[in-house]
């Protein structure tokens, strides 16, 4: 039996098409510079088997007027954009793709802490310019302490590359406890523990209603002086107003963002107006190689699934729905 999957955006890499077309999916793909509207519409009016969701919002009122929809897998692992709870109701698994795309947003983390550190995008754009500004004010990292939020696989991997530089690790990740699984770094027991220190406050936390605004006026405040903040995870994880203020007044030294509270951000952000802050716009885990296991972890959940050969659950973000009545 064909299944019909939707994609939630205009492609998928080819390698999870190849995955799909093999076991003779019809595909529907979501038209460019479509939103979330056409999303309810497509689920509407086809008899879509399952979806995978890039960044588009699947909405409740979309999982409910799709009686065919079995199950979804996101393309990666933040599941924000998708209503979990909905889904749930119907007994819809949703899948994430984990570690499909960390070693480069991890890269992605670390290019922004060094660009920030060392005002590479303002000397760049100076320059360009036809000003020869020499910023000589840059932060050494090497002996500084990087503190992470998140510790899995992604920010496993930023620190054994910060590690390897000079800096000390600190972690926190209440799912993992107080044994580090990255040989240098240490664990610690909160976030308020882990702020005073951390030169350097790196991200990589899912949105949830724990994280949502995590990082606020009160926690910017307990970090050390002209720290750098990373964030690669969601933006709404950082108060953005506190963040601002933090920058304009000199309590930070710079910060790199992958991801912004609005997104595409708008052109009177005043984060944009900011010469310590660098930016990206939320393509952490879009290089091709991510791209391509993201593409084909989706393709390998959603068809396991069908073919009652269920992921694992440790793949799924609600698995009740794995259960037997």
């Amino acid at each position: 039996m064909a299944h019909t999957v939707f994609v939630t955006a205009p492609s998928l890499h080819p390698d999870g098409v190849a995955v799909l077309e093999e076991a003779g999916c019809h595909l529907i793909y979501l038209g460019k510079g479509s939103g979330e509207a056409e999303v309810d519409r497509i689920m509407r009016e086809n008899p879509v088997d399952a979806v995978i969701s890039r960044t588009v919002n699947l909405s409740a009122r979309a999982i409910g007027d799709c009686p065919t929809l079995r199950v979804i897998s996101k393309h990666g692992v933040g599941v924000s954009n998708i209503d979990v709870a909905a889904a749930t109701s119907r007994r819809i698994p949703v899948f994430v793709t984990p570690g499909a795309n960390a070693q480069s947003v991890a890269e992605m983390a670390l290019g922004l802490l060094l660009a920030g550190a060392r005002k590479i995008p303002f000397m760049d754009t100076e320059l360009k310019s036809g000003r020869w500004t020499r910023a000589q004010d840059g932060v050494e990292l090497s002996g500084k302490t990087l503190g992470v939020v998140g510790f899995g696989q992604i920010g496993q991997k930023l620190a054994l590359v910060c590690i390897a530089i000079g800096m000390k690790v600190q972690a926190f990740d209440p799912g993992i406890g107080m044994t580090s699984p990255v040989q240098g770094a240490t664990m610690v027991a909160s976030l308020d523990e882990l702020l005073p220190s951390s030169n350097v406050l790196s991200l990589h936390v899912p949105l949830n209603k724990h994280t949502r605004e995590m990082i606020d006026a009160d926690a910017i405040a307990m970090l050390p002086d002209q720290a750098i903040i990373i964030n690669t995870a969601r933006g709404e994880v950082i108060d953005e107003p506190a963040l601002v203020a933090a920058l304009q007044s000199g309590k930070l030294f710079a910060v790199g963002l992958d991801t912004t509270v609005e997104e595409p951000i708008s052109a009177d952000n005043p984060l944009l107006a900011l010469p310590n802050v660098v930016l990206t716009p939320h393509v952490g885990g879009s290089t091709p190689a991510a791209l391509a296991a993201m593409a084909k972890g989706a393709a390998d959940n959603v068809l396991g699934f069908l073919s009652g050969k269920a992921p694992s659950a440790s793949a799924c973000v609600n698995p009740i729905t794995l259960t037997k009545d």
